[in-house]
């Protein structure tokens, strides 16, 4: 091991700048209380601001911090990202893969058993190849629906579901954005250019245990989040129920309202104007107008609707929206997504209801425990949470092809929906072109794109849907602190530092320890964060020992997709989360478990392959 013992000093006070903001943009992706993109944006102006008023010189030359830190948005790897998720997108609007799941639903009253295991292979398949965003996407609904045809909790399936398609990203350099990131940044660095299936025998072993621990353990240690006696109720919104002049409910004392609804009617509040609440005494007489805030099931919010002659929707405003025909009025449930139009943001602030035509009836808490203090537009919704509208089958079909949320039809599923199975063809040969090195896979991808915006398959109003914002100034912001640390020394710090502390190990288990560090990481803060971090130092570990580099930057790409532990970790789980009414520790209790199965099983398998 050519390495020294000796304590590594201090860098010059550009390296110094730079480690610590890396700490403070890692804290920052980390926190709610600011968004992705505010944060990223945040890092990135001090970063440019900084080597502008303070210059930094490299091998004699100043560098020029726009130059160097801006161009980040012409990244290679960025611009295949956003390429691959475009064409995701397409696979998505079109339904390519409905048949496949229409077979596994199908088959799934007969041979449950056999149907999740194809469940879990199909997404993990296809997660090889495209974003697993979208196969979440069009799976969640389906699972939700053969759950309750089967009897049994939806709780038990999406999350195993859900942590199969991250093990499936990690098999090709295409399956996720992480390992895209992490190969270019290797490739940039000097490293041979890794191919689209060289990782893929590691990634098939751990991935072959980690399944089957999702197939036969996983259900089992899930709580039934749903029961069955409740399985068409799912979930407890807050909503609204407004008072109808001339109803049952109209100059009604809350004590005969009460007895008429039942011993479960439990009233939060009692609005009658903008500023004036009224006391809950079972004597307050109910005037038209007033609204009365509840939290209950849809399910209840119904009879309740029905009975005490109550409206359930959330303003007056609401009353405008053109539902069309009333017979052809749907309910359908809108899970927040990190990146869309409602991430940190009110209904009311993005014209939500007029949008789209849809009035919103109530909000269910997700993993940031939303909670209505005025009304429900005005109310700031975070990812995980879910909105329950209402809507024509035109107007909710529009919000599917127009957003980047999750949405759950809760009456009837579109079956006469067009469908094209020309994305898949497209994808397929994308993946052929950089399998086969005939092209790289950035101009393979712009190809396919082009191919289907020029056939009609997707329109460029769906490119821009597909565009992550959060993910975009996540990734630009991280490659420009790993550009200023490997620029600074900064890199060679840490690097230095983790030789310090972990020279007297054997290799296999320093490379074992790098692992589980950016594992740990990627679940805190963001799998791309640690990915575009971790891979430059890495390098320098792998250099500093005298290793084969290609292994510790594959501890680097496995390590940063290990995101099962919390419901941040990663998009798609926060997705889950909303739809089978999971809390944070149902992602800690199966994914600590799963992590493990994966961490070791690569600590093994790395070292007999590489060194």
């Amino acid at each position: 091991m050519n390495t020294s013992l000796m304590m590594p000093e201090l860098p010059e006070i550009h390296a110094l700048f730079v480690m610590m903001l890396t700490v403070l943009g890692l804290y920052l992706f980390s926190r709610d209380w600011i968004s992705i993109e505010s944060s990223s944006l945040t890092i990135l102006v001090i970063l440019v601001a900084s080597f502008y008023f303070f210059p930094y010189s490299f091998n004699g030359n100043f560098i020029n911090p726009i130059e160097l830190f801006l161009t980040n948005f012409g990244n290679e790897a960025l611009i295949t990202i956003c390429l691959l998720l475009a064409i995701g997108k397409a696979i998505e609007i079109n339904r390519s893969l409905d048949p496949l799941v229409g077979f596994l639903s199908r088959s799934w009253v007969s041979h449950p058993k056999l149907s999740l295991l194809g469940v879990l292979l199909f997404g993990a398949f296809f997660s090889a190849f495209i974003n697993n965003t979208p196969i979440v996407v069009m799976l969640i609904p389906a699972l939700i629906a053969v759950s309750e045809n089967a009897n049994i909790s939806s709780s038990k399936v999406l999350m195993p579901m859900g942590m199969a398609t991250i093990i499936g990203g990690m098999a090709t350099t295409i399956g996720t954005s992480t390992n895209l990131l992490v190969v270019g940044i290797a490739n940039d660095m000097g490293l041979d250019e890794i191919q689209l299936f060289d990782f893929v025998i590691p990634a098939l072993i751990a991935g072959s245990f980690g399944m089957l621990f999702l197939w036969l353990i996983a259900p089992n240690m899930l709580t039934d989040r749903m029961p069955r006696a409740q399985k068409k109720e799912n979930r407890v919104f807050e909503a609204s129920l407004y008072v109808n002049q001339g109803e049952y409910s109209d100059g009604k004392t809350l004590a005969e309202i009460q007895e008429k609804a039942g011993d479960g009617f439990k009233i939060d509040k009692i609005k009658r104007s903008d500023s004036l609440f009224v006391a809950k005494i079972p004597s307050v007489i109910f005037e038209p107008g007033d609204r009365i805030y509840i939290k209950d099931s849809l399910e209840n919010l119904q009879n309740y609707q029905e009975i005490l002659g109550l409206s359930l929707f959330e303003d007056e405003q609401n009353k405008n929206i053109d539902q069309e025909q009333d017979e052809d009025a749907r309910l359908a449930e809108v899970v927040i997504t990190g990146g869309s139009l409602l991430d940190h943001m009110s209904l009311s602030s993005q014209h939500f209801a007029s949008r789209f035509n849809l009035i919103p009836l109530g909000v269910h808490s997700g993993a940031t425990g939303v909670k209505i203090t005025g009304n429900i537009s005005a109310t700031t919704l975070n990812p995980g949470d879910v909105v329950l509208v209402q809507g024509t089958s035109k107007a909710i079909n529009n919000l599917k092809s127009n957003s980047n949320m999750l949405v759950i039809e809760k009456d009837k599923m579109d079956l006469a929906a067009k469908r094209s199975f020309f994305p898949l063809y497209i994808m397929l040969g994308v993946t052929l072109m950089a399998a086969t090195s005939l092209m790289p896979i950035s101009v393979a991808a712009m190809i396919g794109l082009l191919i289907m915006l020029l056939a009609g398959t997707l329109k460029w109003s769906d490119v821009g849907n597909s565009m992550n914002i959060p993910v975009i100034m996540l990734i630009v912001a991280s490659l420009s602190l790993g550009t200023a640390l490997e620029l600074t020394g900064g890199s060679d710090f840490i690097a230095n530092w983790f030789v310090y502390l972990t020279s007297s190990l054997p290799m296999p288990v320093i490379l074992s320890v790098l692992m589980l560090l950016m594992a740990i990481l990627t679940n805190v803060v963001s799998n791309n964060a640690a990915a575009v971090l971790g891979t430059p130092i890495a390098i320098n570990i792998a250099l500093q020992l005298g290793a084969p580099i290609e292994p510790f930057v594959l501890s680097v790409l496995f390590g940063a997709n290990m995101s099962f532990v919390t419901p941040i970790g990663y998009q798609t789980n926060l997705l889950i989360m909303g739809a089978g009414g999971y809390v944070f520790n149902d992602f800690v209790k199966l994914g600590i478990p799963l992590l493990l199965i994966m961490w070791i099983t690569l600590s093994i398998v790395l070292p007999l392959l590489y060194f």
